[in-house]
């Protein structure tokens, strides 16, 4: 059975994998048209995504983590634009 993970270290997860996003290494050739690179970007985004998607539904999710919810998902679409755009 997976280890449930509070909702606090699930937004300091998904923070950290945006980062990882942004550090991806650019490849050399195509730079960022290249689609290894995108799908590795993608995926790292989408995990972020997935890590906090349900906490504000939660019942136990107080207004400001709602907030911090909604903060992390503003950041991941500018990363997807910064990153990809």
């Amino acid at each position: 059975m997976p280890k449930l993970i509070p909702a606090a270290e699930r937004l300091i997860l998904a923070r950290q994998l945006i980062q990882k996003a942004r550090e991806f290494p650019l490849p050399v050739a195509l730079g960022r048209n290249d689609l290894a690179y995108i799908a590795g970007v993608r995926d790292l985004l989408r995990q972020a995504r997935d890590m906090i998607k349900f906490i504000s539904m939660t019942p136990s999710a107080t207004a400001e983590v709602k907030a911090d919810v909604k903060r992390i998902f503003e950041e991941l679409e500018q990363a997807d634009r910064e990153i990809l755009g």
